[in-house]
C-alpha cells in the first residue's frame, strides 16, 4: 500500500491536489477536515464535539483522530493506498500514526508539503470563505490556524526528513503545473 501524507498550511491546495492524485493513482483520500465538516453539518455527536475546537482554529484530540482515521481506512477496498490530508499535525500524532500503520504491516511511503507564503494563504482562504460561505475562514481564525500550523505541524518537516520520507513542492502556479510537479515526486516513490 502506498500511504501518502500531504500537508501544508490551511489553504495551500491540499484538497484540490488530493482530488487529482486520487484519480491518477487509485488512492483513497482521507481528509480529517472534510470528515469534521460533514459531521458538523449533520450535527452528529462527533460534529458537536469538534465544532467549537475547529471554530477557534485549534486541533482536535489525538485519540479521537486515530479512531476517526481507523474508521475511514476500514471503509475502503480495492485501492492502491491512501492519501492523508490534515493528519498527522503533530509529532505525537505522527508517532501514534506510525504505530497504527505498523500494526497493519504498513508504513508512511511519502510526505509531501505544499509550500505557499502566508499572504497568499490568507487571500485564498478569504476568497474561499466568500465563495463557499465558510464561517471558519475569517482573517483572525486564518491567522490563528497559520500560527498553530507553524508551532505544531512544521516540526513534522524535520521528523519526516530524518526518516528520508519528506519532499516539498512549491504550491503556487496553475493547478496543473502544481499537480505535474507533485506527480514527479510521487513517481519517484512508488
Amino acid at each position: 500500500m502506498f500511504n501518502f501524507i500531504i500537508f501544508g498550511p490551511p489553504g495551500s491546495g491540499k484538497g484540490t491536489q488530493s482530488a487529482n492524485i486520487v484519480k491518477k493513482y487509485n488512492l483513497a483520500h482521507i481528509s480529517t477536515g472534510d470528515i469534521f465538516r460533514k459531521n458538523i453539518k449533520e450535527k452528529t455527536e462527533l460534529g458537536l464535539k469538534v465544532k467549537s475546537i475547529i471554530d477557534a482554529g485549534e486541533l482536535v484530540a489525538d485519540e479521537l483522530l486515530i479512531n476517526i482515521l481507523d474508521e475511514a481506512i476500514n471503509s475502503y477496498s480495492g485501492i492502491n493506498g491512501y492519501i492523508f490530508d490534515g493528519f498527522p499535525r503533530t509529532i505525537r500524532q505522527a508517532d501514534e500514526f506510525e504505530e497504527y500503520l505498523n500494526n497493519k504491516n504498513q508504513e508512511v511511503s511519502l510526505v509531501l508539503a505544499l509550500q505557499v507564503e502566508d499572504e497568499e494563504i490568507i487571500n485564498r482562504l478569504l476568497k474561499r470563505a466568500e465563495e463557499q460561505g465558510r464561517l471558519d475562514d475569517t482573517r483572525e481564525v486564518i491567522e490563528n490556524r497559520l500560527n498553530v500550523y507553524r508551532k505544531q505541524t512544521e516540526p513534522l518537516i524535520e521528523y519526516y526528513k530524518h526518516k528520508g520520507k519528506f519532499e516539498s513542492v512549491y504550491g503556487i502556479g496553475t493547478i496543473n503545473e502544481i499537480f505535474n510537479n507533485i506527480c514527479k515526486v510521487i513517481d519517484r516513490h512508488i
